[in-house]
């Protein structure tokens, strides 16, 4: 299978250099709206848009005209990733992403993912997202409020070394068991800042419908989970659910997806409304997060003239979760991953109730990024660190939280952009179980 997705690669890179040659694409200027060391001018937003620092701007250099391979390194991009986590193995695989989907310019996005792991775990994704205010900007580029949009995800994995630790806070490594997890999910949603575009309340809904098939793990040394927690995994064992979801947060943050000051508060809920043994659950969500701009280290802030400029900052977020009703034991708040606890494997930590918190000193260290060899005019626009800290617990009540043995551990990641909507990083947690290193597209909180 990898070597077909890299000679997928080839084809698309191929066809995308042949189509420099082609007359639609010779008038294209990759530059239009953007200097030279990557800074980008923000125009005048019009008199009659509210909260103006809530709209992204576009420039014309990234609206290319033109089908996925004439856009090819410019607004459709085929990129190889890699990660490592100690739940599924050292893995990699491509992801193939169009930022200007059917040429709407730049209203909506598409992609697929497709990654395998030294593990044995398969995953294929499918993401599409449309976004539901733009306007035209005069001399070119579109203006885009990122708070109201369409979204939905679907997709198909197979991890053949998940794990699973029992319930509580004082579970420790020796208690690991494995189980394998075949997923198939689907997923449609809306996000709408209200009363008007931009502003602070936003309400979001989606409708989710996902399937676990549970088999014996193949995590050598480590006893199934089947044998050891039988009353937990036979009832999980064969599952489907239809999860609606619903969320309301006050949100003053100048950005979705890589803000650097203002806050937010909210609550979340998520409510397995038909499962296949007609139970009823849920899972009760109150989250908050803030941020403060700090004075640069390796950079001089940029100028308020510019669309992204560069800024440090620290950020805060504390979130308390809790069941009611009956779910599969793979859906109950847990702590551990990509997102939570990052020195531990995911699913570390599980039961019915769970708090978390985390702090993080992001900074900038290349502010204008680099440019992209064998490209027209792509570049990193910014690269820096993050050393972030994460606590947290678990417990089967919610007054238990209080008393319950807190986890803590420590890390460093690497941030990097190419455009303020899209902040990769790569995150590495160490705890008193070890190293966990985790990587992706959009920040943790």
């Amino acid at each position: 299978m990898r070597r077909s997705l890299l000679g997928l690669a080839c084809v698309l890179w191929l066809a995308g250099v042949a189509s420099a040659a082609d007359p639609q694409a010779s008038d294209f200027d990759p530059w239009a709206g953007i200097d030279r060391d990557g800074r980008i001018p923000k125009p005048e937003l019009p008199d009659d848009i509210a909260h103006p620092e809530r709209w992204r701007y576009i420039p014309e250099g990234r609206i290319k005209p033109g089908n996925p391979l004439q856009r090819f390194l410019v607004s459709s991009f085929v990129a190889p990733f890699f990660f490592n986590s100690s739940d599924v193995g050292f893995g990699g695989g491509v992801a193939l992403t169009d930022i200007d989907f059917r040429q709407q310019r730049r209203q909506e996005f598409a992609g697929v993912f497709l990654s395998y792991t030294t593990e044995g775990q398969q995953a294929y994704t499918g993401v599409w997202r449309r976004w539901l205010h733009r306007r035209e900007a005069e001399g070119g580029g579109v203006f885009q409020e990122e708070r109201s949009f369409l979204r939905a995800w679907g997709g198909y994995e197979k991890s053949l070394t998940r794990r699973f630790y029992g319930f509580g806070d004082t579970t420790s490594e020796s208690d690991e068991t494995s189980y394998s997890d075949e997923t198939a999910f689907g997923r449609l949603g809306i996000e709408l800042a209200v009363p008007e575009p931009g502003a602070d309340w936003v309400v979001a809904g989606s409708v989710m419908g996902e399937w676990h098939g549970l088999g014996r793990g193949r995590v050598k040394g480590a006893p199934d989970t089947q044998d050891i927690f039988p009353s937990a995994f036979f009832p999980s064992q064969d599952h489907w659910l239809v999860w609606l979801e619903t969320e309301l947060r006050y949100d003053t943050r100048d950005s979705q997806r890589l803000p650097y000051r203002g806050f937010a508060v909210g609550v979340r809920t998520a409510s397995a409304l038909l499962q296949s043994d007609s139970d009823v659950g849920a899972i009760f969500t109150v989250f908050a997060t803030k941020l403060f701009p700090l004075p640069p280290l390796f950079h001089d802030g940029g100028d308020p003239g510019e669309e992204h400029p560069p800024t440090d900052s620290l950020a805060f977020q504390l979130q308390s979760r809790a069941s009611a009703g009956d779910l599969p034991f793979f859906s109950l708040p847990q702590l551990g991953g990509r997102r939570t606890l990052r020195g531990f494997v995911a699913g570390r930590f599980r039961d019915r109730t769970s708090w978390h918190g985390s702090l993080e000193y992001r900074f900038w260290i290349l502010p204008r990024g680099f440019p992209i060899p064998f490209t027209e005019a792509l570049r990193v626009e910014r690269f820096g660190l993050a050393l972030f800290g994460d606590v947290g617990s678990v417990g089967k009540h919610w007054d238990d939280l209080f008393s319950a043995r807190v986890h803590a551990n420590a890390g460093i990641g690497i941030r990097a952009t190419l455009e303020r909507s899209a902040p990769f990083r790569v995150d590495v947690g160490f705890s008193g179980d070890g190293v966990e290193v985790s990587a992706g597209f959009g920040l943790s909180f």
